[in-house]
């Protein structure tokens, strides 16, 4: 298969920008996500907090000024602790969707990070004798900060009962933030598939009408040209005059590129062109008929359309016939669509309904109107025959 250089042109384009517009993105993401993670946390960790204080209250506990002060602690090094398995993750490249070979290595860091809070937090409070005093023992508003002191006071044996406590009670609360912290990353990339997946169709389509436009001119162009060139042998002035209506033919065609759909008024503003041109090489044998309502002309519909019917009309109507063809052009409304028919005098041929602007208009509809529209031709009457279109008027 060959492809033109203004499709490849186009497709370079087009992948580029949709490149370009990808990194502004996924910087706009990062820094989205970034800003959520810290709200999840710093809420998270407070709810956490809250929650203790209120089963506390619940179960009639007393709730002194040591116990919030190791609710801090514990949300202080919550908070940071966390952050910092979140920065591992990201290192060893574990986020989700994440291969099933490397779950092991998310168990075994939340383990490890568990154990970190649970030291980090018993040491803490060993340290600054966040404990209800016994006995003789000095109170917390006695301490003094001294590495002797600290040394001298340091209880092992306290510190690893609660070092023990707190890995059963604090590694099921790590799981359950790595549980969170996975499903919403599986939630993300979901959502971030469907996404580039709706961009990638998006890309795919709007190539497939730019090369398809593309080709459609060319098309157009090179059987305007041979008309032109019966013409300047035999008549230099209607020659000349051809090439002035071709010259606002491609004035139009250029500007209908630009536009995905167009109306119809402009539409037959083109057509009206191109059968001036038409005519100065048919003269009297073409008959022109134009039933067109009002409203019709406010139809929308792709450029450039209605001109491929018009010309495979006169191709296969006139080009291939002797006598007169009389071409009629209708436009209505019935039953919330848009009917366009382009009749023309002649007999429908098996190889007429297969030719590339005829394949082209199915092609273009159905990537615009996803089966909503419909085009077919067919033998209308013994000597006529019918391309019709039928686009839903949303």
């Amino acid at each position: 298969m060959r492809y033109s250089h203004s499709s490849m042109n186009i497709a370079f384009s087009l992948i580029n920008e949709l490149s370009s517009e990808g990194i502004e993105v996924n910087l706009g993401t990062m820094k989205k996500n970034s800003r959520i993670f810290w709200i999840c946390q710093i809420a998270g960790w407070l709810s956490y907090a809250l929650t203790i204080v209120f089963f506390a209250y619940l179960l009639e506990k007393q709730v002194s000024t040591i116990f919030l002060k190791r609710i801090v602690v514990s949300v202080v090094l919550g908070i940071l602790i966390t952050s910092s398995l979140r920065q591992s993750i990201i290192q060893f490249q574990l986020r989700p969707p994440s291969p099933s070979k490397k779950w092991w290595k998310i168990f075994v860091l939340v383990i490890s990070f568990s154990f970190v809070y649970s030291f980090l937090s018993d040491s803490l409070i060993e340290i600054f004798r966040l404990y209800e005093p016994r006995g003789g023992a000095k109170t917390p508003n006695d301490f003094v900060f001294s590495i002797t002191e600290i040394v001298k006071n340091w209880d092992s044996v306290r510190v690893g009962k609660r070092l023990l406590f707190g890995l059963v009670f604090d590694t099921p609360i790590f799981l359950v933030w790595i549980s969170i912290y996975i499903l919403w990353h599986y939630i993300e990339f979901t959502n971030s598939e469907a996404l580039n997946k709706v961009k990638l169709e998006t890309l795919i389509k709007e190539l497939e009408l730019k090369t398809i436009k593309s080709q459609i001119n060319p098309h157009f162009i090179f059987n305007a040209l041979n008309s032109i060139r019966a013409l300047v042998d035999e008549d230099p002035k209607r020659a000349r005059q051809a090439i002035t209506e071709l010259s606002n033919i491609l004035r139009s065609s250029i500007q209908a590129d630009k536009v995905e759909i167009t109306s119809l008024e402009k539409e037959l503003a083109i057509v009206k062109d191109y059968l001036a041109l038409e005519y100065i090489r048919f003269a009297d044998r073409l008959k022109i008929v134009y039933e067109i309502e009002d409203q019709s002309l406010h139809f929308q519909l792709p450029p450039m359309m209605l001109q491929t019917l018009v010309e495979n009309a006169i191709k296969h109507g006139l080009s291939k016939q002797p006598g007169d063809c009389i071409i009629k052009i209708i436009a209505k409304t019935e039953q919330q669509k848009q009917i366009i028919k382009v009749i023309n005098t002649g007999v429908l041929q098996s190889s007429e309904s297969d030719g590339f602007g005829l394949q082209s208009t199915k092609e273009r509809l159905n990537i615009l109107y996803g089966g909503e529209a419909l085009f077919e031709i067919y033998q209308c009457e013994p000597n006529q025959v019918t391309a019709k279109l039928e686009i839903p008027i949303h």
